[in-house]
């Protein structure tokens, strides 16, 4: 497991960070050692996300991590997502400094920092690498929907969302743990930079994949999963919202994935689409999302639910609700955890006619 740093860049605290959030949370591909955040220096990673001390120290710079650390890391990664996926101005001082200390950087946003002159030359003065995750592969190492997945018999749910940065990465990396601690072989499919930064082995990165490439890409990661690994059990890490305008994402996974159970990710207290609130846009009632996925041809088997903008009494009010009106489990995955999802998932498992 190769050693790492998060860079956050002021930005721990906020929903922007959520593939520091994620990688703080867990992750087999790396070691994480600390974070850097000059406005959150000195507490513990973990506390700040979500009051769990997770050993995981903030610093201030990139020299204040190497001067009270015993190790430098191997990689340096850019722990935000930000709208547009543009670098802004203020984080280029932090890259060249970790660049000239010789540390490697994992770059998951949309813009390629390989390409840029000042973060290329550091590299290679300092024999560092750049690493663009999200740079689309050449279209020689792609792959099209060929129907092989026609003959999967594996039971396939994914935790899709009625928006995004609502946190259905997290809430399926905790469906697939419970899974596997219950006896269940469980393999997740991931689909975003951070589902492979956390060390999944099947998957792709939908948003740096061309459109005509998405279905064929989820394809052969489910296909090439079962037949290489052979599961009880395939979990699909959902994309963007449902109906978000910026990026709707789900029918692929219904439709070309042969996705016949859904968990949705729902944050009652968010009332407009992320990053669309000066236009206006409202999400849907959850209710018409679930009648959606079901024109799809997917049942919707729970309800999962990101607190962020309630208190816990407001919480604990619309979960009831939900749970009266909708007919099924609505739980509050980070507050609650999962396991009441187990018995709901075993039934879909069993079932003749998934």
């Amino acid at each position: 497991m190769s050693s790492a740093c998060i860079l956050t860049n002021g930005k721990l605290d906020h929903i922007d960070a959520k593939t520091a959030h994620g990688l703080i949370r867990g992750t087999e591909r790396f070691d994480i050692i600390g974070v850097v955040d000059s406005k959150n220096a000195g507490r513990d990673a973990g506390k700040i996300l979500d009051g769990r001390v997770r050993n995981i120290g903030v610093y201030s710079s990139i020299i204040d991590l190497l001067d009270k650390l015993a190790q430098k890391p191997e990689y340096a990664i850019i722990g935000v997502a930000l709208s547009g996926g543009v670098l802004p101005e203020d984080w280029k001082k932090i890259i060249l400094e970790a660049l000239e200390h010789g540390i490697s950087i994992i770059n998951g946003l949309h813009q390629p920092l390989g390409d840029n002159p000042d973060f290329k030359a550091a590299a290679i003065k300092y024999e560092a690498a750049i690493l663009d995750i999200r740079k689309p592969r050449p279209f020689s190492e792609m792959h099209f929907y060929t129907g092989a997945i026609l003959s999967v018999e594996t039971p396939i749910i994914a935790v899709l969302g009625t928006d995004c940065a609502i946190g259905k990465r997290t809430t399926a990396r905790l469906i697939a743990d419970l899974c596997q601690g219950s006896g269940i072989h469980t393999e997740l499919i991931y689909t975003g930079q951070t589902g492979w930064m956390q060390g999944g082995r099947y998957g792709f990165i939908f948003d740096a994949t061309p459109n005509d490439f998405v279905c064929g890409e989820l394809e052969h990661a489910i296909v090439s999963c079962v037949r290489e690994t052979s599961p009880d059990l395939i979990l699909i890490e959902g994309q963007s919202g449902l109906r978000n305008p910026l990026g709707p994402c789900g029918s692929e996974f219904i439709v070309s994935g042969r996705t016949k159970g859904v968990i949705l990710q729902h944050a009652p207290f968010r009332t407009y689409y992320d990053d669309l609130e000066e236009f206006g846009c409202r999400i849907p009632d959850v209710a018409e999302d679930i009648k959606l996925l079901e024109l799809l041809g997917a049942e919707t088997l729970a309800l999962t639910l990101n607190s962020r903008g309630g208190n816990e009494q407001g919480m604990t009010t619309e979960q009831e609700k939900l749970t009266a009106r909708l007919g099924i489990p609505v739980i509050r995955p980070l507050e609650e955890g999962v396991e009441t999802l187990l018995d709901v998932i075993k039934r879909y498992m069993q079932r003749p006619s998934r």
